[in-house]
């Protein structure tokens, strides 16, 4: 899957950066005749829905003529929203001090699903803090992260 992920990061990032997004993320949710693309854009100046109509009008021709996908999918293009996935150690570094949630591709401590404060990172590493305590999670043990939206302010 890996390979599938590059392989269309390598397609999209150049359509996403061409119309003058940022490509925040890839999801592809296998699930047989209802199976998702998920693209997330990030916009200097938000994203509406026509720039995600446009992008995904854009991106849906390169994969038509590329077909990185053999499988039937439907494709979505939006903004990564308030509870923003995290894919790389770029994204932990730019959201320090946010409350995120974790969920790990195998479990430490006998739990895999983590909440806590976003402290940084350190090499390849992800530091939460939760109950007073600090945990290191290498990045590539994270299968999901995750923005908790706050909406206190």
């Amino acid at each position: 899957m890996a390979t599938k992920h590059a392989a269309l990061h390598a397609l999209i990032e150049p359509v996403v950066a061409a119309m003058g997004f940022e490509l925040w993320g890839i999801d592809y949710l296998s699930q047989g005749k209802h199976s998702r693309l998920l693209i997330y854009i990030e916009g200097e100046n938000g994203v509406s829905v026509d720039d995600c109509a446009d992008i995904s009008r854009q991106i849906s021709a390169v994969l038509d003529v590329e077909d990185p996908i053999a499988e039937a999918y439907r494709l979505e293009v939006s903004s990564p929203g308030m509870d923003r996935p995290l894919y790389t150690l770029d994204h932990f570094r730019r959201f320090q001090g946010h409350q995120v949630a974790l969920k790990l591709r195998s479990a430490f401590d006998g739990q895999r699903k983590f909440r806590g404060l976003l402290a940084g990172i350190e090499g390849d590493e992800v530091l939460l803090q939760m109950d007073g305590e600090e945990y290191c999670f290498p990045i590539e043990s994270i299968d999901k992260a995750n923005i908790v939206p706050r909406f206190d302010k």
